[in-house]
């Protein structure tokens, strides 16, 4: 197996680290180019029916300078310079837009956390691994964090 690019998804969680370790160690060695991608959701009150939602047509600017802050502040600085490394930030549906930037960076391996959401936020959208293990166009890999 080939692999020279690896997107490696995060949502900041303890899932969503262990899978950037691993995505970090898979990369330095294969060579690989590492993505770490987060993707904004929307904002959704589970109160609204579909006809009452309205989608802001754009994030909160500010929202998206914080989280770009936030990744260089978690990740960037546990990447060294050798590695040829991209931090990025979207905003949608999480699942949707993971699959189109793994199409477009036409990565060869995908790496997700096992959980991301918990409780009321699980239930409502659905596992994001799962639907990305369902129908990335690559191999996808879930990690779980190691229990003590």
């Amino acid at each position: 197996m080939t692999i020279n690019q690896i997107v490696c998804c995060t949502d900041f969680s303890t899932n969503a680290e262990a899978a950037f370790e691993t995505a970090l160690d898979l990369a330095k060695q294969y060579r690989a180019k590492l993505y770490v991608v987060h993707v904004l959701p929307p904002a959704v009150n589970p109160m609204l029916t579909e006809a009452d939602l309205v989608m802001p047509e754009y994030p909160d600017e500010n929202l998206v300078v914080s989280l770009n802050e936030r990744m260089q502040e978690v990740y960037a600085q546990r990447i060294p310079d050798t590695l040829d490394c991209e931090l990025v930030v979207r905003d949608g549906h999480v699942s949707t837009e993971v699959i189109r930037f793994i199409e477009e960076t036409d990565a060869d391996l995908v790496v997700v956390g096992a959980f991301g959401l918990s409780g009321m936020g699980l239930v409502l959208f659905g596992s994001v691994a799962k639907r990305i293990a369902h129908k990335a166009p690559c191999s996808v890999m879930i990690v779980r964090p190691k229990t003590d």
